[in-house]
């Protein structure tokens, strides 16, 4: 193995953490996708596509910007917007820049569907996360995951700049 090969793979500790962040986001999801349906409401994807929007400015966004803010493939984000158009949930709308180009709006429908969600995953985030989280721990936590999400964003950055 060379000294570039060994650098490619994680030590045991790291790869013990990636795997049990991995666990744990699957087993709380799982579990609060569960709590969702039981309670009649939508899936965790339509409340995080619907949340960038109510965050956005004018709580509009364009369709590549969504994509960039939840976790999702281009072509199952258009298949996403197109169910939750259907539903009412937002609509699209030209962009006047570009004859190409749409915003997501969120909807009144939208935003109301929201505020019906929140309770249930706000209490599915307590009773699967938080309560097994101490302060200083999500404290670090925040850091830790920070910088490896701005480690993927100053990589990208990096990327686009050498293709010129």
């Amino acid at each position: 193995m060379s000294a570039s090969d060994h650098e490619s793979v994680p030590d045991p500790a790291r790869l013990a953490a990636w795997r049990a962040l991995l666990n744990a986001h699957a087993a709380a999801v799982g579990a609060i996708e569960r709590d969702l349906a039981t309670a009649g409401l939508a899936p965790l994807t339509w409340y995080d596509v619907l949340f960038a929007l109510a965050e956005a400015p004018e709580g509009r966004l364009r369709l590549h910007e969504l994509a960039d803010r939840v976790v999702l493939s281009r072509s199952g984000l258009t298949r996403l917007v197109d169910r939750l158009e259907g539903a009412g949930l937002l609509f699209r709308e030209a962009c006047p820049t570009d004859r190409r180009g749409a915003y997501a709006v969120l909807s009144a429908e939208g935003k109301a569907i929201l505020r019906r969600m929140w309770p249930a995953y706000a209490r599915g985030i307590v009773a699967y996360f938080a309560r097994y989280v101490s302060e200083e721990e999500a404290g670090a936590l925040t850091a830790v995951l920070g910088r490896v999400a701005m480690g993927d964003t100053e990589a990208l950055r990096d990327e686009a700049a050498a293709r010129g």
